[in-house]
């Protein structure tokens, strides 16, 4: 008789695949609120006019420094053969260095606890995701990234919980939101209790075996760099929308407002969770990994082209719903399968420190595109632009074999 799939012992449990998720969405929930609703309200709070001009001082200080220690401390995880301790050194120290903030009063002393603060939070969230390489299989892995779409929202969850009337006080604020983290991440490492993978562990060279009845190795034939440069495309997409979306739409309907925009953004959030969860677990039961990646790009970029020729406001809105679930979709389900076209286990969370710079470079980016297009051209040329470029990602993402597949 023969069996549809992998043997339980070859997949690892769900509790391990459930608490770790829930462990990425406390990481998302350790940054979002911060730097979202936090760092804003208390800059403006102390330098007043001036809070524009700092913000921007802290937001690159804090790229590089998050940029350049996710890569070390993915290599020192690698290195010491261990992630969990790692983790809970960088959640210690980044939940009080959270705290800590209420007392920041000068510039200075502000872009030093910015600074220190994203290097601990990146000695727990290097290591969390190479953690994921260590124990999920290529069979789950689809199933994974659909687990880690929920991340985001969680991380809005927690902003939304925190600033309810009952939580009263930046201090108390800053104290829960350090409390939800540890409640969120701790239980992975206390109870997660993976099942061993050691074939996920050893280079090809080594003659390790491989799972049971694992998939054909489509994303073999995809180069690591093709990945880091379609995400890359992504990003700068997404966070291009991030920063223009509220004054796009005001210039397409004045009576647009900011707690508009806001569920718009936690609609396409959660909208995009059942989506992944779908997406990931066909792509696994069909072993077509690529496939839900092409066409959630293809998507992507098919909302960008009707946001530069959106007439108004609920026209701009719906190209941004179907831009943004379909590139959360591809985010989502791209962490996941980034594990499998690794080529070295052993270095396995210095390269994802690698592909992290595909989140902090559209920062460093995207306001050079914006500043060259929209005053002269206008928005609709710069989403023009960005569906181009994430279109882009099409080609580097297909093969031939991953254009069968899609059939």
């Amino acid at each position: 008789m023969q069996t549809s799939g992998p043997s339980p012992r070859h997949r690892q449990s769900p509790r391990f695949l459930a608490l770790y998720a829930l462990a990425v969405g406390g990481g998302s929930a350790s940054y979002a609120p911060f730097l979202t609703l936090f760092l804003p309200a208390r800059l403006l709070e102390l330098f007043g006019d001036r809070a524009v001009e700092v913000m921007s001082y802290s937001a690159f200080a804090g790229a590089i420094a998050a940029s350049l220690s996710n890569i070390a401390f993915g290599w020192a995880s690698d290195r010491t053969g261990h992630r969990r301790g790692w983790i809970l050194a960088g959640l210690v120290l980044s939940s009080l260095l959270l705290v800590s903030m209420q007392w920041v009063e000068t510039i200075f002393h502000l872009l030093a606890m910015v600074v220190a603060w994203q290097v601990s939070l990146n000695m727990m969230l290097a290591p969390l995701a190479a953690w994921a390489g260590d124990c999920v299989p290529d069979e789950q892995k689809g199933l994974l990234g659909g687990l880690l779409s929920l991340a985001p929202g969680m991380g809005a969850l927690v902003g939304a919980a925190i600033t309810l009337p009952l939580v009263a006080g930046d201090g108390a604020r800053l104290v829960v939101n350090a409390a939800l983290v540890v409640a969120m991440v701790l239980p992975v490492l206390v109870a997660g209790k993976p099942r061993p993978m050691p074939h996920l562990r050893q280079t090809a060279e080594s003659g390790a075996p491989q799972a049971l009845d694992a998939p054909a190795p489509d994303p073999a034939s995809i180069p690591v760099w093709r990945m880091w440069l379609a995400r890359l495309l992504v990003q700068i997409s997404e966070a291009s929308l991030f920063a223009f979306l509220l004054l796009w739409l005001r210039g397409l309907d004045e009576g647009v407002r900011e707690n508009d925009v806001a569920r718009v953004f936690a609609f396409v959030l959660f909208a995009a969770v059942p989506v992944a969860v779908l997406a990931g677990r066909w792509s696994d039961r069909a072993r077509r990994p690529m496939a839900p990646l092409v066409v959630s790009v293809a998507i992507a970029s098919l909302g960008l082209a009707g946001m530069s020729v959106a007439p108004n406001g609920t026209w701009g809105i719906g190209g941004y719903v179907t831009f943004g679930i379909a590139a959360s979709v591809f985010l989502a389900l791209h962490s996941s399968q980034t594990l499998r076209v690794l080529p070295r286990p052993e270095h396995r969370g210095r390269d994802l420190g690698v592909f992290n710079l595909t989140n902090t470079i559209p920062s460093l980016v995207m306001p050079g595109i914006a500043l060259a297009l929209i005053p002269v051209f206008g928005f609709h040329a710069l989403f023009a632009v960005l569906a181009g470029l994430t279109f882009l990602a099409i080609p580097l993402l297909s093969t031939r074999r991953a254009v069968r597949n899609l059939a």
